[in-house]
C-alpha cells in the first residue's frame, strides 16, 4: 500500500454555476406555479387579464401560451429538472470531490454538462408553452430534446464514475451510494419511458399504449420522484447535515439498511398511482404492498438524519442552515408517511384525482427538496465566495415565510381534496343518484377557498425564495469566487477496486438473498397451492440466511466493506436491485396489453380526423385537468357511466387516464352532447347556461382559427400501424380524404346552428368550408369518439383485428400505404 500527501484544488466554479442556475430557475418554476394556482381560481389569468391590464389595447379572450394546460407542464419540469436538478448537481459536484479527495475527473465534461443542461431547460421553456409535448407527466419533452437529455446525463455519469475511478479515498461514503443509485436508475427509467417513434421533428408516439403505457409511465413517474427528487437529496443530507453541525452520521448500520431497502423497494411502488382502475388487480396489490413497506426504510433515513443533530439542537435557535435542513428532513418524513398511506386502496379512492395528492407532492418538492436546497445554499455560499453570509436575519425571515407558505399550501390541499371527494360521493336517499355536479363541488367554499389559500401559500413560499436570491447575491458581491485548496493524505489499499466478479457474486449474502427473492417473486405468479409453497420457501431461505449471518457475522460484514472499496461491483448490484422490480412489473404487462386480453370490450379505432383531434387534446394539455378512466367505485359509475375496461384504451398512444380532475372525467363523453355545445364550450365555457357558467376552464378561441395539418396524418397513421394499431391499408390520399369528409360533416352541423366564427361568412356553406379546416372541428370529433367500443367475447379477438370504422380496401389495390412511403 502506497501512501503520500498531495495538494488538490477542487473545482468549485462548476458548483457556483449550478447553484446560481438552480436559484434562477427555481424562481421561474415557482412563479409559473403561482400563476397556475391563481388560474384555478380566476379563469381570466389564462390570458383574458391582458385586456384589462392594457386598458383594452390588447384584445384577448385567452393567450394559448400561458393556459393552465400548457403552463402546468412548464412548472413541473422547471421545478424538477431545472430547480432541483441544478441543486442536485451542485451538491453532488461539491461533495463528491471532498468524499473522493480528488478534483472532478474532467473539467471539460463538467462544462458540457452544465451548458447542455441549461440548453435543455431553455428548449423546454420554449416548446412546452408552444404546445409541443408527449402528453406524459414529467415526460412531456419532445423526442429531440429527450435525446439531448440522454447525452448530457451520460456525460454527467461518465464524469462521476471517472471521478470514482481516480479517487484517493478507498471507501465509498454513504452519500456516494445514493448518487450511484440516482445515476443508474434515472438512466434506466428515462430511456424506457421515453421510447418513441417520431412522426415529425416535433411529434412522436410512445411505443407503449393503454394499460401498458399507464404502468410504464407511473413506474417512471413514481420513481422519478424516488430517484431524482429523493435519493440524490438523501445523499446531500448525509453529507451536509453532518458538516453543518460538525458531527458524524448517527448510525452507519442504519444507513446501510436505509440504502439497500429503499433502492430495492421503491422501484416496485409505481402501480399505487393506478389503484381502482383498469390495471390488473395483481399489479395494484403489488404496488400497494411495496408502498406500505416503504414506511420502514424511509423513516429509517429520516431518523438517521435528525438524530445526527443530537447534541447540536441548540443550533436550531441560531443557525438558519440547521433550521432549513432539520425541517427539510422532517418534511421528508411527513411525505414518506403520507405516500404509503395514500397507497392503501380504500384511502386512495378518496385521495386520487383530488387536491390531496397535489398537497402531498408539494410537501415533498417544496418542503423536502426546497428546504434542503435553501439549507445547502446558505451553507455553501460563504465557502464558495470566501466570506460570511450577508444576512442571517434575512435567512431566518425566509425560513418562517417559507414554512408558513408551505403549511398553508399543504393543509389547504388536504381540506380541499377530502371535502370535494365527500361532496362527489354524496348520494340521494335512494342511493342510486349522485347529488352534486362536479362543477358545483369545485366552486364550493371548502374547495374554492382552499384553492385560493393554496395560491397565497405558494406566493409566500416564492417570496421567501426571492429573499434567498437577494441574500446569496449580496453574499457573492461581498466576497469573491474561491476554489478550495486542500492537502490530503492519499492511501491506496490493495483491496481498492480489486474485487473479482467471483468474489462479488459467489458468497452467502448474495446466494441467500437471490434465492429468497426468487421465491417471493414466484409467490406472486404461481397458481393457488404452488404460491403457498413458494412463500414457505421464502420463509425457509430467510431463516437459513439469519442463521448463516449469526454464524459468520464478520464474513457478511467484511464482504460489504470490501464491496464499498470497489465501485464497479457495487454499481452492478445497485442496477440489479432496481432492475428486478421493473422487469417483474413491465414484462408481464407486455402480454396483458393485447387485444386478446381485453375483458369484454375492445376500443373502436380513431378515424384519421379523430386521431388529429386527439393530438390537439394532448397538445393543449387537457390531460392535466381531465381524466379518461371511470374507476370501479359506485359514485363514479353513477356519475360518469360504466367503469372503464382494459380494452377500451388499448390503442391509446399515449394513455390519457390522468392523475388530477380539475374538471370531470371524459371517458364516456362521446355522444353525450351536440357538436355545437362542444364548440361553444371550447370558445367560452361561461357562455352556456347551467353549471358551466361557474367553470374556470380557459377559452380556446385560437382553435377556431388554426388549421388542421391534414398532410401529417398519413405518417401518423403509419406509425400507429407500426405500433400495432390495426388500421387497414390506405393510401395517403384516402387518409386525407377520409379526414376532410368527416370534418365537412361536423362543420356542416356547426354552420347549421349558426355558431360564431372569427371571420365573416356570407352563407352557411362558407362557414362550413371555413370550419372544416380548423383544429376545433378535429378536437370535437375526438371528444365525440371518447368511450366508443365494441362488445367482444374475452380472449376471442386476434391482435391484428381490422378497424370497423374505416372503409374496406379492395384486395387488388396496388397503392397501399407503407411507413417508407409516408416518409
Amino acid at each position: 500500500m502506497n501512501a503520500y500527501k498531495t495538494t488538490i484544488e477542487y473545482d468549485d466554479r462548476s458548483v457556483r454555476h449550478f447553484m446560481v442556475a438552480s436559484i434562477t430557475w427555481g424562481l421561474v418554476a415557482m412563479l409559473a406555479g403561482v400563476i397556475a394556482a391563481f388560474q384555478l381560481n380566476f379563469w381570466e389569468m389564462n390570458g383574458k387579464f391582458l385586456e384589462t391590464v392594457t386598458f383594452g389595447l390588447f384584445k384577448s379572450e385567452g393567450l394559448q401560451y400561458i393556459t393552465f394546460g400548457r403552463l402546468r407542464p412548464l412548472h413541473t419540469n422547471a421545478a424538477i429538472f431545472a430547480f432541483v436538478g441544478n441543486m442536485m448537481f451542485a451538491g453532488i459536484y461539491y461533495s463528491t470531490q471532498r468524499l473522493c479527495k480528488c478534483r472532478t475527473a474532467s473539467d471539460l465534461l463538467t462544462k458540457i454538462h452544465f451548458w447542455g443542461w441549461q440548453a435543455i431547460i431553455v428548449l423546454a421553456a420554449i416548446t412546452l408553452p408552444a404546445g409541443l409535448t408527449r402528453g406524459k407527466e414529467y415526460a412531456e419533452l419532445i423526442w429531440p430534446i429527450n435525446i439531448l437529455v440522454a447525452v448530457i446525463w451520460l456525460t454527467f455519469a461518465v464524469n462521476f464514475f471517472w471521478t470514482l475511478r481516480k479517487r484517493n479515498e478507498p471507501s465509498l461514503y454513504v452519500a456516494l451510494w445514493f448518487y450511484i443509485a440516482t445515476i443508474i436508475t434515472v438512466t434506466m427509467l428515462y430511456v424506457v419511458n421515453h421510447l418513441s417513434i417520431p412522426t415529425s421533428f416535433t411529434h412522436s408516439y410512445p411505443i407503449f399504449g393503454g394499460v401498458q403505457d399507464a404502468l410504464v409511465q407511473w413506474w417512471y413517474g413514481h420513481n422519478a420522484v424516488a430517484f431524482f427528487l429523493t435519493t440524490p437529496i438523501l445523499g446531500i443530507m448525509y453529507y451536509f447535515i453532518p458538516k453543518s453541525v460538525n458531527r458524524p452520521v448517527y448510525s452507519y448500520r442504519l444507513s446501510i439498511i436505509h440504502f439497500w431497502s429503499l433502492v430495492f423497494i421503491y422501484i416496485w411502488a409505481g402501480p399505487h398511482h393506478l389503484l381502482n382502475t383498469a390495471l390488473p388487480k395483481w399489479l395494484q396489490v403489488l404496488g400497494m404492498f411495496f408502498s406500505l413497506m416503504l414506511w420502514a426504510p424511509s423513516w429509517g433515513g429520516m431518523l438517521n438524519g435528525l438524530l445526527t443533530l443530537r447534541g447540536a439542537w441548540d443550533k436550531l435557535r441560531t443557525d438558519p442552515v440547521v433550521k432549513f435542513l432539520a425541517v427539510g428532513v422532517t418534511f421528508y418524513g411527513m411525505s414518506t408517511f403520507e405516500g404509503p398511506l395514500l397507497s392503501i386502496r380504500a384511502i386512495n379512492a378518496t385521495s386520487h384525482y383530488t387536491d390531496w395528492t397535489i398537497g402531498h407532492v408539494h410537501s415533498g418538492t417544496l418542503g423536502w427538496n426546497g428546504f434542503m436546497a435553501a439549507g445547502m445554499f446558505y451553507w455553501l455560499a460563504p465557502r464558495l465566495w470566501g466570506t460570511k453570509l450577508w444576512s442571517k436575519d434575512l435567512a431566518n425571515v425566509h425560513f418562517w415565510i417559507g414554512l408558513v407558505g408551505i403549511l398553508l399550501y399543504v393543509a389547504s390541499m388536504w381540506v380541499s381534496g377530502i371535502s370535494q371527494t365527500l361532496m362527489l360521493n354524496q348520494l340521494d336517499e335512494s342511493g342510486t343518484r349522485v347529488v352534486n355536479e362536479f362543477v358545483d363541488t369545485a366552486m364550493a367554499p371548502s374547495v374554492w377557498g382552499m384553492m385560493l389559500t393554496r395560491a397565497i401559500g405558494g406566493t409566500l413560499y416564492l417570496t421567501g425564495f426571492i429573499l434567498l436570491a437577494i441574500n446569496i447575491f449580496k453574499t457573492a458581491r461581498a466576497g469573491k469566487p474561491v476554489n478550495e485548496t486542500r492537502e490530503v493524505y492519499v492511501e491506496r489499499p490493495d483491496i481498492q477496486d480489486r474485487m473479482s466478479w467471483r468474489d462479488a457474486f459467489r458468497n452467502d449474502p448474495i446466494t441467500y438473498t437471490g434465492w429468497h427473492l426468487l421465491f417471493v417473486i414466484l409467490w406472486f405468479f404461481l397458481p393457488p397451492g404452488a404460491d403457498l409453497m413458494s412463500l414457505l420457501g421464502a420463509g425457509v431461505m430467510a431463516f437459513l440466511a439469519i442463521r448463516a449471518f449469526r454464524r459468520n457475522k464478520e464474513g457478511w460484514v467484511g464482504w460489504h466493506e470490501r464491496l464499498l472499496h470497489n465501485y464497479l461491483p457495487f454499481s452492478v448490484f445497485v442496477l440489479i436491485a432496481v432492475a428486478i422490480g421493473g422487469m417483474v412489473q413491465i414484462i408481464p404487462a407486455v402480454t396483458v396489453n393485447r387485444a386478446k386480453n381485453v375483458e369484454d370490450r375492445l376500443q373502436t379505432l380513431y378515424t384519421p380526423l379523430e386521431l388529429a383531434g386527439r393530438d390537439i387534446y394532448v397538445s393543449e394539455g387537457c390531460y392535466n385537468c381531465h381524466s379518461q378512466m371511470v374507476r370501479t367505485l359506485v359514485p363514479e359509475v353513477l356519475r360518469y357511466g360504466d367503469y372503464s375496461r382494459l380494452g377500451e384504451s388499448i390503442y391509446d398512444h399515449p394513455f390519457q387516464w390522468g392523475s388530477k380532475r380539475t374538471g370531470p372525467d371524459l371517458a364516456r363523453e362521446g355522444g353525450a352532447r351536440s357538436n355545437d355545445w362542444h364548440y361553444k364550450h371550447l370558445m367560452n365555457p361561461r357562455s352556456l347556461q347551467g353549471s358551466t357558467t361557474k367553470s374556470r376552464m380557459p377559452n380556446y378561441p385560437w382553435l377556431a382559427e388554426e388549421k388542421i395539418d391534414f398532410k401529417a396524418l398519413p405518417k401518423k397513421i403509419a406509425v400507429q400501424t407500426q405500433l400495432g394499431v390495426p388500421y387497414p391499408a390506405m393510401t395517403r390520399d384516402e387518409i386525407e380524404q377520409d379526414a376532410r369528409e368527416q370534418a365537412l360533416a361536423i362543420a356542416a352541423t356547426l354552420a347549421e346552428k349558426g355558431v360564431e366564427i372569427p371571420v365573416e361568412a356570407g352563407s352557411p356553406e362558407e362557414a362550413r368550408d371555413y370550419l372544416a379546416e380548423r383544429k376545433m372541428v378535429a378536437l370535437i370529433s375526438y371528444l365525440q369518439k371518447l368511450g366508443a367500443y365494441d362488445d367482444v367475447e374475452p380472449g376471442s379477438v386476434p391482435d391484428n383485428r381490422p378497424s370497423p370504422i374505416m372503409p374496406d380496401i379492395p384486395d387488388d389495390h396496388k397503392e397501399q400505404l407503407t411507413l417508407s412511403e409516408a416518409e
